[in-house]
């Protein structure tokens, strides 16, 4: 994503803008700064937590347990400050089938799993690979996660019906509701433009939970949804068999768990990191990410990641070392321990509130001026990882927006392939190639060529030419096969020097120049011995 793009991005968000002391010394109002931003993500973090739970079919604390440990750990140990990880819809909506298939202890022995393949993912490097995801898809990225983001509060909506279904709410409850949404969103609009002294969001949450309580106004609240109260996590074996039947049960649901959070918590580290500023840290995300992930299946948690709503919230109200990330997870504990009563009073209309000026800061709002100035092909790629983010999940989006992207790409070059030609004095024809030959191309490297009309000397050039893989290298090879079945002599300049080792029929017809290109193709493969070999 572009820095203009983020920086419209962070410009909508409405808890502040860029913090201009986002990297000074710690001093008395940078700390309460930092603990004011946890504290209004533990409060956030609550009804998500819990909700995402029910979504994989276990119970509250589980979901409770992995927020506080994902976080704790990555806050402290992660790749990037100011990020928040925890439990997520995503990866609570690949656990629900195992969970209910095998119950919650195969759920445990997979999510060590799953930070064993993270922990593996880091140490191979494997986060820097995030960099290949194009501009469009990371649009369509942040646009379906809004979506999404908003679709999840929705339920917040919802009633238990006297016969124990749930149902919208309608007349005065819905009214109310929506009224104190409002409200909240008014005053986290508001508060930036009174005083900084206070975290939009947490005073947001904080007024209209006092309204309620001391009114006494029948809104659902937090305790609606479960009881948050409990002890400290413990150290607990996950009880499963070890057999190859457990791991081929578990490994299948770890490699989508493992991509899904490792997807999800890098495109939330590019996002964090163009907001605040910082650059890299992929492959420490990544290995953070699987450490916690690990022990929180040794301590009873459902496993997470990084949440791309929170983080939001905490950088934008001015987190921005990793003492918010980890007071975060320390208030969420408390909460836990000793706060469940006052938690469970907090009206969930409050943190619905924050949520939707997260929807509003976190869509990017600019795509809708520019899907019209924008290639054709970049304009569908964000809209179909933004319809996919919101039918299927992040993972899949990314992977198809990728695709789509490099095959357009591809496309593109494909078309670009052509050839100036002129015939020298001594009677011979110089085809000067232009444009790259790759797989897509070589069907319209062999249009150039008439190898039945030409003259008896054909000269091929390659100067503002790239050989890119072992196609071109074939589609050489084919070329020249046909020259000399017409008895004609073909001759090769400007081939890079693997290219002179790996072709077969043409390599003898190559002429070598000072000025051959140095650059190495894409996959080294021998015609001669039909075996590939290193790259260059």
């Amino acid at each position: 994503m572009t820095r203009a793009t983020l920086a419209a991005l962070a410009g909508r968000l409405p808890f502040g803008g860029r913090d201009p002391g986002a990297f000074a010394p710690f001093n008395p109002m940078t700390i309460k700064t930092e603990l004011l931003s946890g504290l209004t993500v533990a409060l956030a973090l609550v009804p998500e937590a819990v909700a995402f739970a029910f979504v994989a079919g276990v119970h509250p604390l589980v979901g409770l347990y992995a927020a506080f440990i994902v976080g704790l750990i990555t806050s402290i140990f992660g790749g990037r400050p100011g990020m928040i990880s925890g439990a997520t819809g995503a990866l609570a909506v690949v656990m629900v089938s195992l969970v209910a298939s095998h119950g919650v202890e195969y759920l445990f022995a997979t999510v060590v799993l799953m930070g064993i393949l993270q922990v593996l993912a880091g140490v191979f490097h494997l986060g820097k690979f995030i960099r290949l995801v194009p501009h469009p898809v990371m649009l369509g990225f942040v646009n379906g996660l809004a979506i999404v983001i908003f679709l999840a509060q929705l339920t917040q909506f919802k009633v238990h019906a006297p016969d124990g279904s749930l149902q919208w709410m309608t007349g005065w409850p819905l009214v109310t509701m929506l009224g104190l949404v409002a409200a909240t969103m008014a005053i986290i609009w508001a508060m930036p433009k009174l005083t900084n002294a206070i975290p939009a969001p947490l005073a947001g949450i904080g007024v209209i939970a006092a309204v309620v309580i001391i009114f006494g106004i029948d809104v659902p609240r937090v305790g609606d949804l479960a009881s948050i109260e409990g002890g400290l996590p413990t150290f607990h074996l996950p009880t499963v068999p070890l057999t190859f039947e457990t791991l081929e049960i578990i490994v299948p649901y770890a490699v989508i768990l493992a991509a899904i959070g490792l997807i999800e918590s890098l495109l939330t580290l590019n996002l964090v990191g163009e907001i605040t500023g910082q650059r890299g840290g992929a492959s420490k995300e990544c290995i953070a990410q699987g450490t916690a992930n690990v022990v929180t299946g040794f301590f009873g948690g459902m496993g997470g990641c990084a949440m791309i709503g929170q983080s939001m919230i905490n950088v934008k109200s001015g987190g921005r070392f990793r003492l918010s990330g980890l007071s975060a997870a320390l208030f969420l504990l408390a909460f836990i321990l000793v706060a469940s009563p006052l938690i469970e009073q907090i009206p969930l209309a409050a943190l619905v509130g924050v949520m939707f000026m997260v929807v509003i800061g976190t869509f990017a709002w600019q795509t809708l001026k520019i899907m019209r100035r924008i290639p054709l092909t970049d304009a569908m790629v964000i809209v179909l990882v933004t319809v996919v983010t919101v039918v299927s999940d992040l993972a899949v989006a990314v992977v198809v927006g990728v695709i789509v992207s490099a095959l357009a790409y591809a496309w593109n070059n494909a078309k670009r392939i052509h050839a100036r030609s002129h015939v020298t004095p001594e009677g011979a024809k110089v085809y000067q190639i232009e444009g790259p030959l790759f797989f897509g191309s070589t069907d319209g490297f062999a249009e150039i060529f008439d190898p039945v009309a030409d003259p008896q000397t054909v000269m091929i050039d390659f100067m503002n030419s790239r050989v890119v893989d072992q196609s071109a290298l074939q589609a050489i090879e084919d070329l020249a096969a046909k020259y000399e079945a017409q008895g004609k002599k073909l001759v090769l300049r400007h081939l890079s020097h693997d290219c002179h080792r790996l072709l077969n029929r043409a390599g003898q017809l190559i002429v070598d120049s000072d000025d051959d290109p140095e650059y190495g193709i894409a996959v080294n493969y021998s015609v001669k011995t039909g075996a590939f070999g290193g790259g260059h």
